[in-house]
């Protein structure tokens, strides 16, 4: 799958638990979603994309989930 698939679609799940009012448990969610239903490869992807590009184009939320403890494949 391509990284620009990825962001889209990270960007897309963190979109959707944005609504939720703790900060601390969106991030959380999205990072559960992610380890829930996205291989370790994706997973990995996206951390080596966001590691290299600082999170440039990923929602706030995502760099949050990519980058806190318990990202790991």
């Amino acid at each position: 799958m391509s990284t620009a698939n990825l962001i889209k679609m990270a960007n897309q799940i963190a979109q959707y638990f944005a609504s939720e009012p703790d900060q601390q448990q969106a991030v959380l969610d999205v990072r559960n979603h992610m380890k829930m239903y996205w291989t370790p490869g994706m997973r990995m992807e996206l951390l080596a994309w966001q590691t290299e590009h600082q999170g440039a184009d990923l929602h706030p939320l995502v760099q949050s989930a990519v980058s806190g403890a318990g990202w790991e494949a």
